[in-house]
């Protein structure tokens, strides 16, 4: 960052004076200016983007350490330490477990019954129509206790 610095810089200011305010050594930002990336950089690009098209075929499943297998046995040479350094800076994880995590809410709405009665509450005939009051907003009690209302209904006795 600091030789960014001073390479932007350099036509208003001389190197020298730059690097001894900085702190580094002007032979640093000449070799710098020289190969910008160092061997091992290129290398860890170049491993980041076999870790992606491996993580990728996977199906964005696998971790670093199967990763690390995969590289191997296509002929890479690389450590486990360096794979699950690589692949958390790209930002690649495995994917744990396939059910369905508990912060995660979603998937279908709640069943809602039919409306038989149109809002036409005036019965021709007895033991045709029952009514309840359920209350406590759309929780799963509710949902539940509904759920058997409208299952059972027939074996209760109609309201007079």
């Amino acid at each position: 960052m600091k030789y960014a610095f001073i390479e932007a810089h350099r036509a208003e200011f001389s190197v020298r004076s730059m690097c001894r305010v900085l702190a580094v050594h002007f032979s640093g930002f000449y070799a710098w200016v020289k190969e910008p990336l160092s061997q091992r950089a290129f290398e860890d690009a170049r491993q980041t983007e076999l870790i992606r098209q491996a993580w990728t075929e996977s199906g964005k499943v696998y971790g670093y350490r199967k990763l690390t297998d995969d590289l191997r046995d296509a002929g890479e040479t690389c450590s486990e330490n360096r794979m699950a350094r690589l692949a958390s800076l790209a930002g690649i994880s495995a994917q744990i477990g396939y059910r369905r995590r508990p912060d995660r809410y979603g998937g279908r709405p709640a069943v809602v019954a039919d409306n038989t009665l149109d809002r036409q509450f005036e019965v021709d005939a007895p033991d045709t129509v029952f009514h309840t009051r359920l209350t406590g907003g759309d929780s799963p009690k509710r949902q539940m206790a509904f759920g058997w209302f409208a299952t059972f209904s027939h074996f209760l006795k109609p309201h007079t």
